[in-house]
């Protein structure tokens, strides 16, 4: 079953968010309020009982997305449970990633024979609360927001891109570490990033890079990162 894009807003954000992308990788857009196909049992067993409605909600975009961006590849739909990390467990021959926000969710999945990492994330569209830099960037990328005209903005979009960043290396590390194990440079010229690791997560060294793109618009900020293999 594809998915039937139900509000102008899920359109645009698909228009707003392709271009990021290299065509050989799956992408859809859903919102938890639109009327979705079900998850795969397997999928609804990763719930906790005790998961309020917006959580289900959001979880169903979720999985929904994911699954259309399968097909959008070629391949059939198939279960993505969860792993005891919390981690989306993809199918043998793809890698993926998952985000949602109240308004939106997406999902892109890529071939595992060209890629080896991906990740995305969404944000609404507001300002990163200034008392909140400090949990989130380190103090070179603090000081770059306050040389900046709409600092609020582009604090969530460093937010975002460690978010991507961080989705898009553990697929291959399987490493946890906080927002100060990145360090991120924007290049608004052309609306890219790097992110670079502050210290050794293996197979990654300190120094090591994660390139990505970001896109503002539609009510949202979306950001991608990825790997090649």
């Amino acid at each position: 079953m594809s998915l039937t894009y139900s509000s102008t807003r899920t359109k645009e954000r698909h228009t707003l968010i392709r271009p990021l992308f290299d065509d050989k990788i799956g992408l859809a857009v859903t919102e938890p309020h639109d009327t979705l196909p079900a998850p795969f049992p397997e999928e609804l067993a990763c719930l906790s009982s005790k998961a309020v409605p917006k959580r289900r909600a959001e979880f169903a975009a979720g999985r929904a997305a994911a699954h259309q961006a399968m097909r959008d590849l070629g391949i059939t739909a198939q279960p993505i449970p969860v792993a005891p990390s919390r981690a989306p467990q993809w199918p043998t021959g793809v890698v993926g990633s998952i985000s949602h926000t109240k308004t939106c969710a997406m999902a892109v999945v890529a071939p595992a024979t060209e890629w080896s990492g991906i990740g995305v994330d969404v944000e609404e569209d507001t300002p990163l609360k200034r008392d909140l830099w400090p949990a989130i960037c380190l103090d070179t990328e603090q000081d770059w927001l306050l040389q900046q005209d709409n600092p609020g903005q582009l604090a969530k979009v460093i937010f975002s891109a460690k978010e991507a960043a961080y989705k898009c290396q553990y697929l291959i590390s399987d490493a946890f570490f906080g927002f100060d194990g990145m360090r991120v440079e924007i290049k608004l010229s052309d609306t890219s990033f790097v992110a670079s690791f502050t210290q050794d997560r293996a197979p990654f060294q300190k120094g090591d890079q994660i390139s990505g793109r970001f896109a503002i618009g539609a009510g949202v900020i979306v950001t991608m990162a990825e790997l090649r293999t």
